[in-house]
């Protein structure tokens, strides 16, 4: 894949569009939105919690390099409240050290997928000098990227990403999110201490006395005990029992904390989990709503309209325009030629020669200088005469067809116009 913004090259699973496939690139970005709102409505910000890049890297990398070097949370928060020592620099500064070596990697990888993994290996072999603005970027890209990670982390969910921010308008009461079971959960009760039976008995001798408990809440309260453990586990900070909230990234990690908890007071799991709300209050789920539905006919009906025009699309075209400021041509008694400019644009990665032949009418087609060869991802210009026969020339002025053919295989079909004395 590549995205070349700045010299207009894109290629899609080996695929290489040119700016002629603008309207495919329109059509293909209003097919995923209408996916992401599709998903989103159905599903919520799953993809936030799962595929998105920041979250992959930020739990699967840099904060397995965190535990790794400074330990779990408690850890971390004991680390920092210490004073500076040998050992906490060393921890500290090491860490940073990684975080940035992996962010120059990452942004590295980023800028390939933008002007192409050859011209990052340019830019990182060569001299400076001869790729300044490049080296600049990569520098750029490399600190923006070590910020994220080291310092913003979550707040990009939450204040950085447009995709969090429009959550509030996709989802309806229907979206399966992370969900917390408020009629089962309510009213939230902390866990009280009773005494076992042998703990009434006097015992023969005190000292010998050991008292066994039992957990349980008030017969009145729901099975929240309160324990405040699946806010603490949240890496944006909230409290998922207040309801669905743009900061959720729907990672679960509330999910799995709560399901610990319930298992440990001998309750069912579930407390917190994938539902929606009407799926709670009316213990039902309905995944096809008139919305979902509405959704998917619009999202069946783009992607129909992509795939038709992709199968449609040319590898090559060619373009055929008479030389402005140009009149025809009296090569002989018999003969009219006019001038014309043709462009050659191949949108494969192979060279190859391209000719251009008359169909609908006899003629000659002489190229001004050598046959043209389609470069590989580029445009090829130039200039050529049609020569005609005044004896097949009716009008003033003809529409011609004619074949771009590569060898034997024809790789476009062009029109144009050629002028004449036409017939007194």
């Amino acid at each position: 894949m590549l995205f070349n913004v700045l010299e207009r090259r894109f290629i899609l699973f080996g695929i290489s569009f040119m700016p002629q496939d603008f309207h495919l690139f329109v059509l293909a970005m209003l097919t995923l939105i209408v996916f992401i709102v599709l998903f989103t409505v159905v599903f919520g910000r799953l993809f936030c919690g799962w595929v998105c890049p920041q979250t992959i890297f930020m739990e699967m990398v840099f904060r397995k390099i965190e535990y790794w070097i400074e330990g779990d949370a408690n850890a971390q928060r004991r680390l920092n409240a210490s004073p500076w020592t040998r050992e906490k620099v060393i921890k500290k500064a090491g860490k940073q050290l990684m975080f940035f070596f992996i962010a120059v990697l990452v942004a590295n990888t980023f800028l390939s997928y933008i002007i192409g993994l050859e011209e990052v290996v340019r830019i990182a072999t060569e001299p400076v000098s001869m790729h300044l603005g490049g080296f600049v970027a990569m520098i750029l890209f490399s600190f923006a990227f070590y910020f994220v990670f080291s310092y913003l982390r979550e707040q990009v969910c939450i204040a950085i990403c447009p995709y969090g921010r429009l959550q509030g308008v996709m989802l309806d009461q229907d979206s399966i999110v992370v969900h917390y079971d408020f009629l089962r959960g309510e009213p939230r009760g902390k866990m009280k201490k009773k005494r076992s039976a042998a703990s009434v008995a006097v015992p023969a001798n005190p000292l010998d006395t050991i008292q066994t408990t039992v957990a349980e809440s008030p017969a009145t309260s729901g099975d929240c005990i309160d324990c405040g453990l699946c806010v603490r586990v949240c890496p944006t900070g909230i409290d998922i029992r207040n309801g669905t909230q743009l900061e959720c990234v729907n990672c679960t990690a509330c999910m799995d904390a709560c399901d610990d908890i319930m298992d440990k007071v001998d309750r069912p799991r579930g407390l917190i989990r994938y539902d929606s709300y009407n799926g709670i209050v009316e213990k039902r789920k309905r995944l096809f709503t008139p919305r979902v539905i509405g959704y998917t006919a619009v999202l069946l009906a783009l992607v129909v309209v992509n795939i038709v025009l992709l199968t449609q699309r040319n590898q090559v075209e060619a373009l055929l325009l008479r030389t402005p400021g140009t009149l025809f041509n009296e090569v002989d008694e018999l003969t009219i030629s006019n001038l014309y400019n043709y462009q050659i644009i191949n949108k494969t990665r192979d060279e190859f020669p391209v000719e251009f032949r008359l169909v609908n009418i006899p003629g000659e087609v002489e190229f001004v200088g050598n046959r043209p060869m389609a470069k590989p991802e580029g445009k090829t210009d130039g200039v050529l005469f049609i020569k005609i026969r005044k004896a097949d020339l009716d009008l003033r002025k003809t529409v011609l067809e004619l074949e771009a053919v590569s060898g034997d295989k024809v790789v476009d079909e062009v029109t144009t116009n050629f002028f004449g004395p036409g017939k007194q």
